[in-house]
């Protein structure tokens, strides 16, 4: 008779571990389909996150074209790079003048950040094979941050793989729908699309400053940043703001083992 358990652990198994014990299960690169309250949760979240980041895909539509690039080219970038930091860098860079070499390297240097969320977005969710390369083209600052907020390892999962999906498709579409249109929609800003993805990261960071700690390391990077956005150039103060953060690393507390589930508190199923 095959028992399976239901709603449990395996006694021996961690959480996340998938019954085994070589770290966290791989991912399925899709994310788990939605069963319960907790996870809807976690999907509206990210789909909200989603429209927000990916309508100011219209604006970098529009300025990449107005910055010498064709059509087919904007959205090539959109969908190869995928990261609009360094998409916005790159673009600018062109729209000034500068050549093709300082582009690529001033968008280089915002897109190291995404190595560094790399690291971590592999350390939590298993990513192996095929879907860690999947996985590393879909982590940009929105999917990590909607991952690393979710309170336990199935809805990390549901907010990284439906967040970077969500802005995936809607930021290609609306580069394209802004590099077609370019000039007739006038200034996305006016829309208020700029201010969109700035409130949803405010919205994803409000609920972790639940201490001192973590208030003072928010409050100590804006003030950098700030003060570094008149004299460096856009998007370097935020690297520079993130080295705060550094203060605050501290290595947690292990959580206590939780004791061995017997076999009278198992809920076999036959």
């Amino acid at each position: 008779m095959t028992r399976f358990y239901r709603g449990r652990h395996r006694p021996g198994a961690a959480p996340g571990s998938g019954g085994s014990s070589g770290g966290p299960a791989p991912d399925s690169g899709i994310g788990e389909p939605p069963t319960d309250g907790d996870a809807n949760a976690t999907i509206r979240q990210a789909l909200s996150v989603g429209v927000a980041t990916g309508a100011y895909g219209i604006s970098f539509g529009a300025l990449s074209v107005a910055s010498g690039l064709d059509v087919w080219q904007t959205i090539a970038l959109s969908a190869l790079m995928f990261t609009g930091g360094s998409q916005f860098a790159f673009v600018g860079v062109l729209g000034a003048g500068g050549s093709g070499a300082s582009a690529i390297a001033t968008a280089s240097l915002l897109g190291v950040r995404n190595g560094l969320y790399g690291l971590e977005i592999g350390r939590i969710l298993g990513l192996r094979g095929w879907r860690r390369l999947l996985g590393a083209h879909l982590t940009i600052d929105e999917s990590t941050a909607v991952c690393v907020g979710q309170p336990d390892a199935r809805r990390r999962s549901i907010g990284f793989w439906w967040t970077g999906w969500s802005v995936f498709v809607l930021w290609n579409l609306t580069t394209a729908v802004g590099a077609l249109l370019g000039d007739a929609m006038g200034d996305p800003r006016t829309y208020g699309l700029d201010a969109a993805a700035a409130a949803a990261f405010c919205a994803l960071l409000w609920p972790r400053l639940q201490n001192r700690l973590t208030g003072a390391v928010a409050l100590g990077a804006l003030l950098v940043a700030v003060a570094l956005s008149a004299v460096l150039p856009a998007g370097v103060p935020v690297l520079v703001a993130a080295l705060v953060a550094l203060v605050g690393l501290r290595e947690p507390a292990a959580p206590a083992s939780p004791p061995a589930t017997t076999a009278s508190n198992e809920d076999p199923v036959t």
